[in-house]
């Protein structure tokens, strides 16, 4: 996933009134050390090679649907590139060819995907809970790349994906990397979601949208 900046050499982690790592107790944020990290967005090179690959995405998901609902999700791009390290930033015209990609590269080409449909579609993030032992191998995979690893902390993990418009007002997560929609029904345990944030941007939904019979503020960390 990509930061505007590297965290890690931008400065240090602002203060979250605790020095035991991530925790949801008051008063800190379900955002924890990630409260105010920024979606990824893929670069584009301002030249034919992004807008080629852009359009490749665009088409190739179109002929992967082949006439299905427009609401089932990308899976083909979980298949086309797994998940993964990921050297930020990355231009369009690498992303498309890329055999290995993070959330962040899968949750920015889902959302082209979403939208090119016609569907209303808003970038996700999470927080979800793992285990130390996942998160000791990660750390080493993403080590081995020279990559970040800013979005592990302890057990829990930051991660992206989209919030699709299914109905009035409400929204199905999709996890693009693991190629599922998030079981809204999922409570605890390994790999459940433990906070989400929604961005809708300038877009105002002042009563937030329903994930389930969750309702979730919008553009902001909700702990679920």
């Amino acid at each position: 996933m990509y930061l505007a900046e590297d965290k890690t050499k931008s400065g240090p982690t602002p203060d979250t009134g605790t020095d035991q790592g991530f925790m949801f107790a008051a008063p800190v944020s379900p955002g924890g050390k990630w409260e105010h990290f920024p979606n990824s967005h893929i670069s584009h090179h301002g030249a034919a090679c992004c807008d080629i690959a852009h359009e490749w995405l665009v088409a190739f998901d179109f002929a992967q649907l082949n006439g299905g609902d427009v609401l089932s999700g990308p899976r083909w791009m979980r298949e086309h590139s797994a998940w993964g390290p990921t050297a930020w930033p990355i231009h369009w015209c690498e992303a498309v060819d890329a055999k290995t990609v993070d959330c962040g590269v899968h949750a920015a080409m889902a959302h082209e995907a979403f939208v090119a449909r016609g569907v209303r579609a808003f970038r996700a993030q999470f927080i979800q809970r793992y285990s130390t032992d996942a998160a000791a191998s990660w750390r080493q995979n993403w080590g081995k790349d020279q990559v970040s690893d800013h979005w592990i902390d302890g057990d829990a993990i930051y991660h992206e994906g989209n919030a699709v418009l299914v109905g009035d007002g409400q929204v199905k997560l999709w996890d693009g990397s693991a190629g599922w929609w998030i079981n809204v029904r999922g409570t605890g345990g390994y790999g459940s979601l433990a906070a989400v944030r929604i961005e809708t941007g300038a877009e105002q939904v002042p009563d937030g949208l329903m994930w389930g019979d969750r309702r979730l503020a919008t553009n902001e960390w909700v702990a679920v």
